[in-house]
């Protein structure tokens, strides 16, 4: 249990990271609230996603293929982020990998792997890969707006310190700030612990990333009803508007992940590449676009969906067929077998 003080705010709020408590078979179990979080995130972008491939006429049975494929390859990814990252925890004691309730997942790792994984369930399944990356980049920021809040509890993820209004402070952050002095001081970061008498309050990153998550939500949701040209391009909206939050919310993190012994936050970097990355590409493939106006893609979408050429085979009748169909509509005495004109 942490009390967590606001500066606009006089009194405290009680916050219990342990959601629940009970015994089974002579063992004690808890509940986390952060993972009850988590999968509360995971199943609002389920349910949303399953509802657009619904509308967009993907594949249902191929979707919960990519979905299983995803979250094995998402929890394994955003593991082999973190403990690549921080090799010195475990290379003496290399089991320690596998203790995943312990905590230790990154959640650009989290992507990297969940995208990888449902990029070969697609071409395993033959399901569309880009129109896949459209509907993922709305349900990423469901789960990840929410699942924020398993921050909050765990009172985990904050920034320096700070005078603003919605800055916070609890003991869990005092005695983080405190236990870590000597490695700020080495990448010359200044953090105050404070204490109940003179809160040093820091800023709520988890709540900045949570809000620009649903905020995003509401963009890339409206491009998709309003705007939406081109397969991917959702996905490249989700890279440039959150790359560019996590840019500028990382470098207020105490917590960041850094490349080797330098003072490059991994995460800041990725997102600055995914930005510039990302943000090339939409403008390079809207320009291409408006060159070449395509259909909407709600009228592109089919299970199996068929490129120029292919479509155009299909849709010309062979002419065999055009034959018969002439010979069907005939009176059967114009008709005259070959040879006897």
């Amino acid at each position: 249990m942490a009390t967590v003080y606001f500066k606009a705010l006089e009194r405290g709020f009680s916050v219990d990271a342990t959601a629940l408590e009970f015994r089974l078979f002579g063992h004690d179990f808890q509940v986390q609230w952060y993972g009850v979080l988590i999968a509360f995130g995971f199943l609002l972008a389920v349910l949303f996603g399953g509802r657009m491939a619904y509308k967009w006429k993907m594949n249902l049975d191929k979707m919960i293929d990519v979905l299983i494929g995803g979250t094995i390859g998402g929890v394994v990814g955003a593991r082999l982020y973190f403990v690549v990252l921080h090799w010195d925890l475990y290379k003496d004691a290399p089991f320690d990998v596998f203790k995943v309730w312990e905590g230790g997942l990154a959640i650009y790792g989290g992507l990297i792997g969940g995208l990888l994984a449902a990029f070969i369930v697609c071409r395993v399944r033959k399901l569309d890969f880009l129109k896949l990356l459209d509907l993922a980049a709305m349900s990423f920021l469901i789960g990840q707006g929410i699942g924020r809040w398993g921050n909050f509890t765990n009172q985990e993820a904050f920034g320096v310190n700070t005078n603003l209004p919605w800055g916070m402070w609890s003991e869990k952050t005092a005695q983080y700030i405190a236990a870590h002095q000597l490695e700020f001081a080495a990448r010359g970061i200044e953090a105050i612990p404070g204490s109940i008498g003179a809160k040093a309050y820091v800023h709520p990153t988890f709540l900045y990333e949570s809000l620009w998550c649903l905020l995003s939500f509401v963009i890339i949701y409206l491009v998709c009803r309003h705007a939406h040209k081109f397969s991917g391009q959702l996905m490249l909206c989700y890279g440039v508007l959150y790359g560019t939050e996590r840019f500028f919310v990382e470098g207020l993190r105490l917590d960041s992940l850094y490349l080797g012994g330098s003072n490059v936050r991994a995460s800041q970097l990725l997102s600055a590449l995914l930005v510039v990355g990302c943000l090339a590409a939409l403008v390079i493939l809207l320009l291409r676009q408006k060159k070449r106006p395509k259909l909407p893609i709600e009228t592109l979408e089919t299970p199996t969906e068929l490129s120029e050429e292919e479509a155009l085979t299909e849709n010309a009748a062979p002419e065999e067929d055009v034959l018969e169909e002439n010979a069907a509509v005939l009176p059967q005495e114009a008709i005259v077998p070959e040879g006897q004109e």
